[in-house]
């Protein structure tokens, strides 16, 4: 069912894991898709538009606000309008606070939470002009629960859900809404790069690195996946989620209900 005809959704880090996911689902809905990422950009393309929708990709470099203004302004030029914004792009680093870089810090909070301001300050005008819009940031559980050796990541996350609050409230008389999605362990290639170099460190297969990877922080031992989380958002995209303002909804199989 096309819902989102007419509708144009912007998603950033979507060449690949969660964000192709969220695309494709948008896509799926009727949706005009903008791409954001950098890796296989092309097969990426081609499989968001075997849904028919009409696909255009931008390689904006997000921890720089000047190509993050190209970006916004090459989608509202050619879809006319921003209606729904994913801030989905990150990356991660593990190392104990004290040995965490300076460098790799402000990399991880300028991709992982200032790129979202600045994608959110420069949609929301577009958005009031019509009157609706939908603003959804992929965040993880680490906004809202932390682990060892990811203090840049955990601070970023965490700070996406004040920045969430914080806009739905501003908005919270207008026809947009922001809400935050916070997943569990999802096989990504950010995952898949943690349990390989667990299987290294431990010298166990990488079979047996997943799966304790799992049981350590998710109780259903069973990875989320990017159409779950499609399906979630395309649900805070639609009418019945219209009042749903400032939430962070986890869907993380159990993992902070511990």
């Amino acid at each position: 069912m096309k819902t989102l005809s007419g509708k144009s959704a912007l998603i950033t880090g979507s060449t690949s894991g969660i964000g192709l996911g969220i695309a494709r689902a948008l896509s799926d809905a009727g949706a005009n898709v903008v791409l954001n990422g950098f890796g296989d950009v092309l097969a990426a393309r081609e499989f968001v538009e075997q849904a028919g929708g009409k696909v255009i990709y931008h390689g904006a470099d997000l921890s720089h606000p000047d190509q993050i203004a190209d970006l916004m302004r090459y989608a509202e030029k050619e879809f006319g309008s921003i209606d729904i914004l994913v801030n989905n792009a990150g990356i991660q680093h593990l190392a104990p606070v004290e040995d965490f870089s300076t460098e790799r810090w402000n990399s991880i909070i300028a991709l992982n939470l200032s790129a979202g301001f600045h994608t959110t300050r420069l949609a929301v005008p577009g958005m009031k002009k019509n009157n609706w819009g939908r603003i959804i940031n992929i965040v993880s559980v680490h906004g809202l629960v932390a682990s060892t050796h990811k203090s840049a990541y955990v601070a970023a996350k965490h700070g996406m859900i004040g920045l969430t609050k914080g806009v739905a409230l501003e908005l919270a008389q207008t026809g947009i809404t922001c809400n935050a999605i916070c997943p569990g362990w999802v096989l990504t290639p950010l995952v898949e790069q943690q349990i390989t170099s667990k299987a290294a460190q431990q010298g166990i297969s990488y079979a047996e690195a997943q799966s304790q990877l799992l049981l350590e922080k998710q109780p259903s031992g069973v990875f989320v996946t990017p159409e779950q989380i499609g399906a979630l958002l395309l649900f805070l995209c639609s009418d019945a989620a219209a009042e749903v303002r400032g939430a962070a909804w986890n869907i993380d199989g159990g993992w902070i209900a511990q």
